[in-house]
C-alpha cells in the first residue's frame, strides 16, 4: 500500500507528462527560411511565397515587413510552472519603392536584449500635462472667484 501510494507522489511530483508543451507562434523555421532571401535581388513577392504574410507591416512606412516567430514552453517544477521564451525570433524586411528587398536584419533571441532604446521622452506629453493643468486651475480660478452682485 505504501509503494503505490509513494509511486503517485512521485508521479504527481514530475508532473506526469512526458511530452513537453510547446506554444508556438509565427513563421515555422524563420530562422533557416531567412536565409534563402537575397538582398537587391527579392521581391515582395518572392518573399511572400517564402515566408507568407508578414505579422506586421510598418505603421508609418508599409515598405517594412516584419516576421516573429515565438515558442514558449512550461517551466518545470523549480520556475513554478511559469513560461519561458526558449526561441525569439524577429526578421524586419524593409523594401525600395520598386518592392526589391534592400534590408534586411534578423534578431533572435539574445541579441533582442542588445537592442538600446532612446531614453528620451517626448515633450508633447509634458506639454499636454501642462495644458490640463493651466486648463484646471483657470476652472478653479472661475469657480473660486467671487460673484459680484449688480444692484
Amino acid at each position: 500500500m505504501h509503494k503505490v501510494f509513494i509511486v503517485l507522489l512521485l508521479l504527481l511530483l514530475t508532473n506526469c507528462q512526458r511530452n513537453q508543451i510547446v506554444n508556438t507562434h509565427g513563421v515555422p523555421f524563420l530562422d533557416k527560411k531567412h536565409q534563402k532571401l537575397i538582398v537587391n535581388k527579392t521581391n515582395k513577392n518572392d518573399v511572400k511565397k517564402q515566408l507568407g504574410h508578414p505579422s506586421t507591416v510598418g505603421t508609418f512606412d508599409d515598405t517594412i515587413w516584419i516576421y516573429i516567430k515565438r515558442t514558449k514552453t512550461k517551466g518545470k517544477l523549480l520556475k513554478l510552472g511559469k513560461n519561458i521564451t526558449n526561441k525569439n525570433n524577429v526578421l524586419a524586411l524593409k523594401f525600395n519603392e520598386y518592392g526589391i528587398l534592400t534590408e534586411k536584419n534578423f534578431y533572435d533571441k539574445t541579441k533582442l536584449k542588445n537592442i538600446d532604446f532612446e531614453k528620451k521622452a517626448t515633450g508633447t506629453i509634458a506639454r499636454e500635462k501642462n495644458f490640463v493643468y493651466s486648463f484646471l486651475s483657470s476652472l478653479r480660478q472661475k469657480i473660486n472667484k467671487p460673484v459680484h452682485s449688480k444692484k
